[in-house]
């Protein structure tokens, strides 16, 4: 019974490694969409959101059945209930992978995105589509240090997002007020999916650990590395 027990913790959490896998997949092909105006991949990403909502329901009820039968304590309680918010913001990602590819599928034939502005957000897509490949990994190796990392990898969007901003405040943003609200509403899509990734990592430090995040030290680097 208990190795069916611990069977089923472990497929809880290739659950949500296939989960962000496939978001982070669906991040990089709906930044392909809004850069290149494909209308065909815009609708695939939109599509394919249903198989992460129905895996976030499928690893929701296996947990919540779990809690029932089990009743775990310690770290396996960790364990079921981080699970279960992971599931969330991993789902929550895809719902924002998606509507970049509705912004796509909305503005299409255009581009919803200038010319000027198309390096700013492909690194954009391609910092969220990192991010989540090493949440991913965190998910998999439970390694405390690489999860703190990625907050501090999170800079780095933040950075892209300001510099997103102050493109579209300055005098000589020639576009109009449509483009200006795709590009702000892209902006922050992109954001938030890179803070869904951060707080994943978070949460394998709660699991692991049993303290939150901001409690541990920073992981240091070697010095010359």
């Amino acid at each position: 019974m208990r190795d069916a027990y611990h069977e089923e913790l472990d497929s809880i959490s290739e659950g949500l490694v296939e989960m962000a896998r496939l978001v982070g997949s669906a991040i990089g092909r709906a930044t392909t969409a809004i850069l290149d105006a494909d209308l065909k991949l815009a609708e695939n990403v939109i599509a394919a959101d249903e198989k992460v909502d129905t895996l976030q329901r499928d690893l929701e009820t296996r947990a919540i059945t779990l809690l029932a039968r089990q009743q775990p304590v310690a770290t396996d309680l960790r364990i079921v209930v981080t699970s279960l918010r992971m599931s969330a913001d991993l789902e929550r990602s895809g719902d924002l992978a998606q509507h970049v590819a509705k912004v796509a599928r909305l503005r299409f034939p255009d581009s919803a995105v200038p010319g000027d502005l198309h390096a700013t957000i492909l690194e954009m897509g391609q910092l969220a589509q990192r991010l989540m490949a090493k949440a991913a990994e965190v998910i998999i190796t439970k390694d405390v240090d690489l999860a703190l990392q990625l907050e501090q990898d999170d800079d780095a969007m933040d950075l892209l997002h300001r510099a997103l901003f102050q493109h579209l405040m300055d005098d000589r943003w020639k576009h109009g007020i449509e483009t200006a609200v795709d590009v702000t509403l892209l902006g922050r899509y992109y954001e938030r999916f890179a803070d869904h990734a951060v707080s994943v990592a978070r949460r394998v430090v709660y699991l692991v650990t049993g303290e939150h995040a901001d409690e541990l030290a920073p992981p240091t680097t070697v010095e010359g590395a």
